[in-house]
Order: C-alpha cells, then sequence, then structure tokens
C-alpha cells in the first residue's frame, strides 16, 4: 500500500525510504507528547532487563524522520549496523509509515489536552539555534515555521487545535489500524495507574522474557524519578532542549490543562474532538483502556 507523504519543519516520512526491516523490530508510535521517550524507556528495559543496554535510550533507538539531527546515510548505516534487537520511534500517523508483518508496533495515546499542555513546555526549551536552522529549510521547502514559545498559551491552542495531522487524524490512523494483530494500543492514563501491569502486558506483546526477580528494578527504571535522573542510560538531549534531559522528560503530570483552558477553549476542542474521532476512540483518548471496560 502507497504510504502518505507528511512532511513538516521537524520531519519527513520520505526518510523511511532505503529503511531494511528485521523480524522482531519495535516501532514506538506516537503523537508528540503522549509518552513516546517513557515507551522507549519501558521498551528498553523489559529487552535488556539486567541493565545493560548497548548504549542510552534516546542514542539507539532514533526517531526515524526527524530532519535536522542526523543525516539520513548516517541513520541508515546506524541502524544496519546494530546486531541487538532494535526499536525505533515514529510520529506519522499509521497511513504514513511501512507495516512489517514481523515487526512490532507500539501505539500510546493520551488526552489531547494533556499533550498540548506538555508541547507547551517542549516548545518553549527547544534550542533557539536548532529551530532557526529548521526554519530556514522549511522557508526554503515553503512548510509552515516552527514557532518561537511567546508566552501565550491560548493563541498557541488556537494553533494547535487547527493542526489536522498532528494529533487528531494522527490518533484516528491508529485506532482505525487498531485491529492488526502486530499492533499495540498503549495508554498514558495506563501507565501512570499501573505500570506494572502495563509493562506486563507489553513484555508479552514484545515476547520478552524478564525473569520475575528482575520485575521490580525493570519496572522502577521506567519511573519519571529515574528518567529524569538517568542521563547515562537515557542519553543527552542537550543540543536539543535547554535543560537537558530534565525539561525533556518534563512533570509527566495528568490534568493541568484545568487552571490554563477557558472554557470556551474546552468546548473548541470538545467540537474537534467529536469532528473527528469516532466516540469509542474519543472516549479510549480520554480515559485509556477504562473506557473500553463495559458491561
Amino acid at each position: 500500500m502507497k504510504r502518505r507523504r507528511y512532511v513538516s519543519v521537524v520531519d519527513d516520512n520520505a526518510r523511511w525510504d532505503g529503511f531494511a526491516p528485521r523480524s522482531g523490530d519495535v516501532f514506538v508510535c506516537t503523537p508528540a507528547k503522549c509518552g513516546t521517550t517513557w515507551m522507549q524507556s519501558i521498551v528498553a528495559s523489559l529487552l535488556w532487563p539486567t541493565g545493560d543496554a548497548p548504549g542510552p535510550v534516546l542514542a539507539i533507538s532514533p526517531w526515524i524522520e526527524m530532519k535536522g539531527v542526523v543525516p539520513l546515510d548516517e541513520l541508515h548505516a546506524m541502524l544496519a549496523a546494530q546486531t541487538h534487537r532494535r526499536f525505533m520511534k515514529t510520529h506519522t500517523p499509521a497511513d504514513g509509515i511501512p507495516w512489517f508483518d514481523e515487526a512490532r508496533y507500539i501505539f500510546v495515546a493520551r488526552d489531547g489536552r494533556d499533550a498540548f499542555m506538555s508541547l507547551c513546555n517542549h516548545v518553549e526549551k527547544f534550542q533557539d539555534h536548532l529551530r532557526d536552522a529548521l526554519n530556514a529549510d522549511a522557508a526554503a521547502e515553503g512548510l509552515p515555521a516552527f514557532p518561537a514559545w511567546t508566552g501565550d498559551v491560548h493563541g498557541f491552542f488556537a494553533r494547535w487545535l487547527e493542526l489536522d495531522d498532528f494529533f487528531f487524524r494522527h490518533l484516528a490512523t491508529y485506532w482505525e489500524a487498531r485491529h492488526r494483530p502486530n499492533l499495540l494500543l498503549v495508554h498514558y492514563n495506563d501507565l501512570k495507574t499501573d505500570l506494572a501491569g502495563e509493562m506486563r502486558r507489553i513484555a508479552a506483546f514484545l515476547g520478552t522474557d524478564v525473569p520475575e526477580a528482575r520485575w521490580p528494578e525493570v519496572v522502577d527504571r521506567c519511573t519519571f524519578e529515574r528518567m529524569r535522573e538517568g542521563e547515562t542510560r537515557m542519553g543527552a538531549v542537550d543540543m536539543v532542549f535547554k535543560g537537558g534531559l530534565k525539561s525533556f522528560v518534563f512533570k509527566g503530570t495528568n490534568g493541568r490543562w484545568r487552571d490554563v483552558l477557558t472554557a470556551d477553549e474546552l468546548a473548541a476542542y470538545a467540537r474537534r474532538v467529536a469532528g473527528t474521532l469516532p466516540p469509542d476512540c474519543a472516549a479510549w483518548m480520554e480515559r485509556g483502556r477504562s473506557a473500553l471496560a463495559r458491561p
């Protein structure tokens, strides 16, 4: 099936071209700010339960589509040289990525309002020099620029609601693909509520063998506290984010939007959800697996 083209100031799914899959490859698939790095940490902890991963999580698990950091030929060469079970991340909707029968895909969703609040921090902390370089290339390609943070949360929210492929349609494409046998849907709320239980569900999906005695440490490595303090294990992100890992792996909390967004903004959000997502998808997006537990 022909892949739909997705290209923006920061990413381009044409970077998949030339990718050589292997049996067992793992793809962490998310809209931005929905728990991507968290899931990458979880996958790494499950694949290397003794904590002996061959490198920092963010170094060995690249974002395939990201422009401006790793040249494409270097990206493919790095992945080809890896001898371990590979795991990568993608921020592309389901109709824009290749689907390999022998690979495993994990899609992570989050309440859109929580994802938006996390995105505000993301934009604020993004390094100016990298933004400028990306914007220079985007201007040459006729693409919208990466905005600088002005502190105007409400103006940014209005703009975010209009981004069709960034969150809402992105979520809809994976919901439509949810019956694929090699796709697992995971929700941020469920990770917050029962990290150990969700990690066991993910381990079963990946077919990883974690010795029972190792489970407490395997799970503990994936708490926000351990991730934020674990630059050696997670990797340095200073070249992309001001403040490094502690800015990138920020609060990890939900519900901050309640004290920020106005009643009119929440009504506009509800209209956007209703106009984009099927009701069952919208309920899952907001509440997680509990929304699917019906009598």
